[in-house]
């Protein structure tokens, strides 16, 4: 099991982040995401510099003010609770976010190229779909998929496996630019678990020789970096509901996901 693509929760804490993994820290040119958490009346400042992010609540509610607006997000009680608003943050600006209650805050990010308007995201249209069925079935809610709200570069969505089950399977990959098959995308899992106690685990496995290679038991506010290689699967505990948010971008002209299945898992899963 790599240490460095392995992130227990508190691994990864630099200054006000409980998780503060940026493309410098993973190694790689554009993925990011940070983890905040505000107590109550708190408040939190940043530059967004050359990336766009989406300040995604996890816990509670907060204000997003940000080039000349100000977006109220309602949130929700946890992550298992459903679909959350959201708000998007253009590069080069400044953001503050405040919290009445206080609560935790994801911040996914993408070094980017161009600067779209700061907008917000409203939890009803989120879509959500069900993926696989029977011990493979999940819900995936495409808040930011790249056919669900305009960014540059980002692309993240937003999993929660019942327990018992098996998500991010077939184990697939994204670590190759072929046009129209395969997209080069890095990617970050961040978890949490449903009840105290719960865990799961997350499998990445070399596609090329010298390539990611991880076991993890993973538990609430750990993370995974995936900088290449099949990934999956992701299995909950029996009786815990497991969540991820994954964040994703890449290198590409084009900002879509376009994954491979690995040909050894695919026959009646897909």
């Amino acid at each position: 099991m790599s240490t460095e693509l392995y992130l227990p929760r508190g691994s990864a804490a630099d200054g006000p982040y409980a998780l503060d993994v940026g493309p410098e820290r993973a190694g790689w040119t554009h993925s990011a995401l940070r983890v905040v958490e505000l107590e109550p009346g708190g408040t939190h400042t940043f530059a967004s510099g050359d990336s766009e992010w989406i300040v995604l609540p996890l816990q509670g509610g907060c204000t997003v003010r940000t080039d000349g607006h100000e977006f109220q997000l309602l949130g929700r009680d946890s992550v298992f609770a459903g679909v959350s608003d959201f708000a998007y943050v253009p590069r080069d600006a400044r953001v503050q976010i405040a919290s009445g209650a206080g609560g935790r805050f994801a911040l996914a990010g993408a070094k980017c190229e161009r600067r779209l308007p700061a907008r917000y995201g409203p939890a009803p249209e989120v879509p959500v779909e069900v993926r696989g069925s029977g011990t493979c079935e999940r819900h995936v809610r495409n808040f930011a998929s790249a056919d669900a709200f305009d960014c540059d570069k980002l692309i993240a969505v937003e999993v929660v496996t019942p327990g018992g089950n098996w998500s991010s399977y077939p184990p697939h990959k994204h670590d190759e630019h072929r046009p129209g098959e395969e997209s080069r995308l890095e990617e970050i899992y961040y978890f949490e678990i449903d009840g105290p106690g719960g865990f799961g685990y997350q499998r990445v496995f070399p596609s090329r020789e010298g390539g990611a290679d991880v076991l993890a038991e993973v538990r609430s506010g750990d993370a995974v970096l995936v900088p290449d290689g099949w990934h999956g699967p992701s299995i909950a505990q029996p009786g815990h509901d497991m969540y991820y948010l994954n964040v994703m971008a890449g290198p590409g002209a084009t900002r879509e996901w376009r994954i491979c299945f690995h040909p050894d898992h695919t026959e009646g899963y897909r």
